[in-house]
């Protein structure tokens, strides 16, 4: 089969196109015929070994597919040892998940991690209440285009997106948002305070890291939420201290979708929700770009240069 192969760990040079043997059918696992793949940020530091959990070489990347069993069955999964980027996946059958006629691959790619995430970030973490303020950083983002849309379903008050230009901006608010401003890090807790109507802020779901991720806390109010759930920029924040957090109250949370799957009501349950909330329209995820899977790098060029929206999807017949 042909696929994505990984055999030093770098930037989007890396990624090679060849061919490989199947998958082996393993005990509680499924063979799938991959239609698509997702991209997400996290494939970008996978293949160069700076995520959350180590790589290892050589690898197929890629955490999400949709496509066939071979007993038929139309299933999008996570792909929990990677291998995503190739026609043919093994995935764990418990993983798997029967996708409905009226959602899309690009749409069933964009809720498996995407969407998942999104609504974690709302519920488990940042806890939102009916009527709260809510930041969502890169807003036009995979992530951040379903956040916005769900915190405005889940009945959360201003919603507050940020992006880096004013395309992205006014897809944002399209999408809900109430408020959009520029998501540079200089002077942006006061754009975030000036956009809350002068209020500092109740919950900021932040993914960028750095310099962000500081603006983003000294623009919380007391009792406010952090939720941070990546670190695009790739560098780190300054240290949070106690005080910081005890003098005005505020929480910093964080995210990764990895430890929710195998508990208990925090996979399958969240992913009927949003399945069913595409199925009728309340919710609309965004493919932003459908690239060929022997354009891989190309993808994960425009990704990490944040030229994109919405979700990003590998088409495996081309």
């Amino acid at each position: 089969m042909r696929a994505i192969h990984v055999t030093e760990f770098g930037g989007p040079e890396v990624l090679r196109l060849v061919e490989v043997p199947d998958p082996r059918p393993e005990p509680g696992r499924l063979l799938v015929g991959v239609s698509a793949a997702g991209v997400n940020y996290a494939d970008t530091h996978a293949v160069e070994d700076s995520y959350l959990s180590s790589s290892a070489l050589p690898m197929i990347p890629g955490g999400e597919v949709v496509g066939r069993t071979e007993d038929g069955r139309r299933i999008v999964a996570l792909a929990d040892n990677y291998g995503g980027y190739a026609e043919k996946a093994s995935v764990r059958e418990d993983l798997a998940i029967d996708v409905p006629d009226a959602v899309s691959d690009g749409q069933a790619l964009a809720l498996i991690v995407q969407g998942l995430t999104a609504w974690h970030l709302l519920r488990t973490s940042g806890r939102v209440a009916p009527g709260e303020s809510l930041v969502v950083h890169a807003a036009a983002g995979g992530t951040g285009s379903l956040a916005v849309q769900l915190a405005k379903a889940f009945g959360a008050g201003r919603v507050i997106a940020t992006a880096s230009t004013p395309e992205k901006r006014e897809l944002a608010l399209s999408l809900g948002a109430d408020v959009a401003v520029d998501s540079h890090a200089d002077g942006l807790k006061d754009r975030l305070t000036e956009a809350n109507g002068g209020r500092k802020v109740d919950v900021v779901l932040e993914m960028t890291g750095g310099q962000v991720f500081e603006e983003s806390l000294a623009a919380l109010a007391p009792f406010g939420r952090l939720v941070t759930y990546g670190m695009a920029s790739r560098q780190a924040p300054q240290p949070v201290h106690a005080a910081q957090l005890m003098g005005r109250s505020r929480a910093v949370v964080g995210f990764w979708l990895m430890h929710a799957i195998g508990r208990p009501g925090m996979y399958r349950e969240p992913m009927s929700e949003l399945l069913a909330m595409v199925g009728d329209g309340r919710l609309a995820p965004r493919v932003g770009g459908v690239y060929p899977l022997a354009d891989a790098a190309r993808a994960h060029e425009d990704l990490r240069a944040r030229r994109t929206v919405g979700k990003l999807v590998l088409d495996t017949s081309r």
